[in-house]
């Protein structure tokens, strides 16, 4: 589905990047697995050469683009090209916004919605020179609730912002041949939702038609998807993974 493809995954040292990073690799891709903590992403990127598949491990900050701008430079210097790209990397602030300080706001924003800026924009004149590209943004259906009951109202601003940002840069990409796409994954077992307490995650789960969490698998599939040319015609969706939760 994606034989020879070039991706570059944000966040990739764990959770939902991770999946991805994996499928990505199972379905003939070469990965570029990019991460804060450069020990997650060398084992995860051992993990797909050790099935005889591609991968490099690349430490970066998305917060800091002369950090994002190497990224895109060392993964150009190994593959010659990207394909893709996958804006995964996040972090998550919960609580009532009162008590949310001002520096929480500001990492929050700077990791969720100016590391894909900085991401998208280093990556776009590749892709411009390719006549083509897919770059898909992990946001949440935060970000079009505009939070929930855990109080994530910071949280929820960070992906809205992916959100609009999304559809902006699709409009822009077209000429280019880029589809630009997000997906908005709903409750999630992943590291980043360990900390919710039993209570709080029977109370997620009740609002959710299909009755589970999702698995950082079912975001792999839907980014897979959205990667290949099943997908040669869609730019500017925001694709709900969330088991039904977000039914109209």
């Amino acid at each position: 589905m994606l034989k020879d493809k070039v991706a570059v995954i944000t966040g990739a040292g764990q959770g939902i990047g991770r999946a991805i990073a994996l499928q990505f690799a199972r379905q003939g891709a070469r990965v570029a697995v990019c991460d804060l903590n450069s020990d997650n992403a060398a084992a995860v990127a051992r993990e797909i050469t050790d099935t005889g598949a591609e991968a490099i491990a690349v430490k970066v900050d998305v917060t800091n683009e002369e950090q994002v701008l190497e990224m895109v430079a060392e993964c150009m210097l190994h593959f010659s090209r990207i394909d893709i790209l996958v804006n995964n990397a996040g972090i998550i602030q919960t609580g009532p916004f009162l008590k949310i300080s001002a520096e929480a706001w500001d990492k929050v924003m700077a990791v969720n919605l100016r590391g894909v800026f900085s991401c998208c924009k280093a990556v776009f004149p590749v892709m411009q020179r390719q006549n083509g590209g897919r770059i898909i943004n992990i946001a949440s259906i935060a970000g079009k609730r505009g939070g929930g009951i855990l109080g994530n109202s910071c949280y929820a601003a960070s992906k809205g912002g992916v959100i609009a940002f999304t559809k902006g840069i699709a409009r822009e990409g077209g000429p280019y041949n880029i589809n630009v796409n997000a997906i908005t994954p709903g409750y999630t077992d992943t590291e980043m939702t360990s900390s919710l307490t039993l209570k709080q995650r029977d109370a997620v789960l009740q609002m959710v038609p299909l009755g589970r969490a999702g698995k950082p698998e079912d975001v792999a599939a839907a980014a897979c998807y959205l990667a290949s040319d099943y997908a040669a015609f869609i730019t500017g969706e925001i694709m709900d993974v969330d088991g039904g939760l977000m039914m109209d």
